[in-house]
């Protein structure tokens, strides 16, 4: 049987190219051919996406509302979609998936009008602004929650539940259960802003964890991510405080390192929750303030909702009160435990599975898995 291409369009951020990264594996075990079509910044986290072509292709964002902004935008994403609609007529791919942001906005347009099929997966809790553009382009819409904001009701019927897709190394770290820690055991504790770290942390952990006893600063191993910029002083600090840490700017085991944490403190990215939730661990999450439709406040009030997490905005959350929370959990091992359950029973290892069946329907159904 012939080789089948799946086109999967990504970038922008680790929150969209992940769960692609996590489809294009699946799709390689059902022995589909992948390709990923993203923007000029490439693959700039550096995963080694397991596709056999990687095409960069003209994108732009829309950063504001004034005619010189829109013109440059338009005439960018212009231009994406010529280059994507004679790459799909050199390809012919059997279907194009778009994980969101603007860099999926000039291959689905294309694969309109190539007459291709086309899938789009929605990462957060609310429809974002380029996929709610692109819902009426499209076939089928999969979402990563059961319940999504800003959907229009002309488009409900695309919506189809497969949760977000996450990738091997989160898939075999799940298998680890969560350890309580016991009085005087070791506490280990990871922050991470997302992919690209978050100067927010690198200001306001440290104080807050040298506020702490010093029965529990001794206790503390510290694994945190921070930008380049950051790291010398965000060391210095812990140093200072008697804590034990291991910052870097980017972490290539991330999700061995969430198995080994019994605490977590992050941002509410979607594939950051996913991952927290297959995995099983406790977290407070800080949704990013400002964001446009609040979607990392959706995210993260939905897994709260669960008892999976403690969502505190960054406007609450003061060193004071970060040390407090810290400080309570550290001391309620029960509570931990608990919560790093109700984390899992949300999780969706299958979601993967499930929008590759998707995919398979959609492009043909050729290539099932064990075939």
């Amino acid at each position: 049987m012939t080789e089948r291409l799946i086109m999967l369009a990504a970038g922008g951020t680790g929150g969209h190219l992940f769960p692609a990264f996590a489809l294009a594996e699946e799709l390689g075990r059902r022995g589909y051919a992948v390709e990923l079509v993203t923007d000029m910044r490439g693959d700039r986290y550096g995963t080694g996406f397991p596709a056999r072509a990687v095409h960069k292709i003209h994108s732009a964002t829309v950063t504001g509302r004034s005619p010189v902004a829109l013109a440059r935008t338009g005439i960018a994403l212009a231009r994406g979609v010529r280059e994507a609609f004679a790459l799909i007529g050199r390809s012919r791919p059997a279907a194009v998936v778009g994980f969101g942001g603007y860099p999926s906005f000039p291959p689905l347009v294309a694969a309109r009008m190539r007459g291709v099929p086309a899938i789009l997966h929605e990462q957060n809790a609310v429809l974002g602004r380029a996929n709610r553009m692109l819902a009426k382009r499209v076939d089928l819409i999969a979402t990563s929650f059961a319940k999504v904001g800003l959907v229009d009701q002309e488009i409900a019927a695309k919506i189809r539940f497969t949760g977000n897709p996450v990738r091997q190394a989160v898939l075999e770290s799940a298998g680890r259960p969560y350890w309580s820690p016991m009085v005087g055991d070791p506490f280990k504790l990871l922050v991470f802003g997302g992919s690209q770290g978050a100067r927010y942390f690198s200001d306001a952990v440290p104080p807050a964890l040298a506020m702490l006893p010093p029965e529990i600063r001794a206790r503390l191993i510290v694994v945190q991510q921070a930008r380049e910029e950051d790291i010398e002083r965000t060391r210095s600090a812990y140093a200072a405080s008697g804590i034990e840490a291991d910052i870097a700017t980017f972490f290539r085991d991330l999700p061995r390192i969430v198995a080994d944490s019994h605490l977590v403190v992050a941002r509410a990215g979607a594939s950051s929750v996913a991952e927290l939730a297959v995995i099983g661990r406790p977290s407070i999450l800080v949704p990013l303030p400002h964001a446009l439709d609040n979607d990392q406040l959706r995210n993260a009030t939905t897994l709260a909702e669960s008892g999976g997490a403690w969502c505190i905005e960054q406007k609450d959350l003061s060193p004071e009160r970060l040390a407090a929370e810290i400080a309570r959990l550290v001391g309620a091992p029960g509570e931990l435990a608990n919560a790093a359950a109700a984390a899992k029973a949300q999780g969706r290892p299958d979601a993967v599975a499930q929008l590759a069946d998707l995919v398979a329907g959609i492009a043909g159904g050729a290539h099932e898995a064990g075939t």
